[in-house]
């Protein structure tokens, strides 16, 4: 069976149209990590590098890891170092001063193995900076996509493959890895989006890619449907349920 990470196909080219927003709204992220000079930092889960590059702008070195060969060739032409690589898989051994990652963590059920890759990959010392999808992160999406695919048996069992943690629950798991936690927060962040149809497009294909196109496209109509008088209103359009978890930690 793939791992959970594995399970969504991104394509680069859409991701960037109609989710900018994760990158955009990650500023934050990169001013926690502060990045220093000659620096080697490992920006884990990259997508198409525009944060890597952000992060080189304060003289560190990065390191751009991702699933996804799209985005790891979008991002070498970005002149990046980057490597196809899974967060369960890493090779590193003490060998970062910094682990930055952005929306990623929440992609990776088997949770304990990135964070033990993480540790390793970290000098003594190096911290961990991230955020990613907290405890009730898409509440009304995800119970919208459960309600379609309970409504249609041929469509299969719901596959949730999602890590949403709460941030004592995420906390224990570093601190049990060696970690020591400076800081972590719990961020409700509704987040506006063009259309939620392109939202289900770019991030839920790993829930329907054994559907046909017709019952694919089926599938985001109703679900679009439900969410019309939960997360749209004519005055700010659609806005997703966002809720994140920020973290900072050192490896002790």
């Amino acid at each position: 069976m793939k791992k959970t990470e594995e399970k969504n196909n991104w394509n680069a080219q859409k991701y960037n149209k109609h989710a900018s927003f994760v990158s955009a709204l990650a500023l934050p992220v990169v001013e926690l990590l502060n990045p220093k000079p000659n620096e080697k930092i490992l920006d884990l889960g990259c997508g198409e590098g525009t944060l890597a590059l952000e992060i080189e702008r304060y003289g560190a070195k990065v390191v751009c890891v991702d699933l996804s060969e799209d985005m790891v060739e979008r991002t070498k032409v970005k002149g990046l170092e980057a490597k196809v690589m899974s967060a369960t898989h890493m090779p590193f051994v003490e060998e970062f001063d910094a682990v930055f990652s952005n929306a990623t963590l929440h992609w990776i059920k088997e949770s304990q193995e990135a964070v033990e890759n993480i540790h390793r990959a970290l000098k003594v010392g190096g911290r961990f900076v991230a955020e990613f999808g907290g405890d009730g992160n898409i509440h009304y999406i995800e119970n919208a996509m459960r309600e379609v695919f309970s409504k249609h048996p041929k469509y299969g069992k719901f596959d949730d493959v999602w890590f949403f943690p709460s941030t004592n629950e995420y906390q224990d798991m570093l601190e049990k890895q060696g970690f020591e936690v400076g800081y972590i927060e719990r961020i409700p962040r509704p987040t506006p989006i063009d259309d939620i149809a392109n939202w289900l497009v770019i991030f839920t294909n790993g829930f329907t890619e054994h559907l046909s196109e017709h019952d694919q496209a089926s599938f985001r109509a109703e679900v679009r449907e439900i969410l019309k008088s939960k997360i749209y209103t004519k005055e700010q359009g659609w806005v997703a349920d966002y809720i994140r978890i920020r973290v900072e930690a050192v490896k002790k």
